[in-house]
């Protein structure tokens, strides 16, 4: 098994550049792959920001949902990243909703964003967060 770089994920998922997109989707057909969080939450990026592709939510969500179905690729922390994709389209940040996917089923998520908090709760999660602020104090 080989992990693969957020490059090889874009190309297969944009389709931009035909050579490159021959190369990637190619090698990861022919090969064991392994996609790492930090892989997708900068794939999310890439495809998503105004400095990136642009995509809509849906789109990035679908095109990731694609590569990570092939029958070649494991993701680490699969149901994890299921889920952060998941909340991602129901409207949280991507690196938030990562954030609290993979700590929330072991432990709670301390942040000082507000937004995060906001988002949790819009959703109904199960997972939880702990928005701390200046009238708080640290629980140990």
């Amino acid at each position: 098994m080989i992990a693969v770089d957020t490059n090889i994920v874009v190309r297969c998922a944009v389709k931009h550049d035909p050579d490159q997109t021959r190369l990637a989707t190619a090698f990861l057909r022919d090969n064991r792959c392994l996609l790492l969080p930090t892989v997708i939450l900068e794939t999310v990026w890439v495809l998503g920001s105004k400095r990136g592709y642009a995509l809509k939510v849906q789109t990035v969500a679908e095109r990731l949902r694609h590569v990570a179905g092939l029958p070649t690729v494991e993701v680490e922390h699969a149901l994890q990243v299921a889920k952060a994709l998941d909340w991602y389209e129901g409207g949280m940040d991507f690196a938030d909703a990562l954030h609290l996917a993979l700590a929330g089923e072991v432990v709670d998520l301390a942040t000082l964003d507000q937004g995060i908090r906001a988002a949790a709760d819009r959703l109904k999660l199960e997972e939880r967060v702990v928005a701390i602020s200046s009238d708080m104090q640290g629980n140990g």
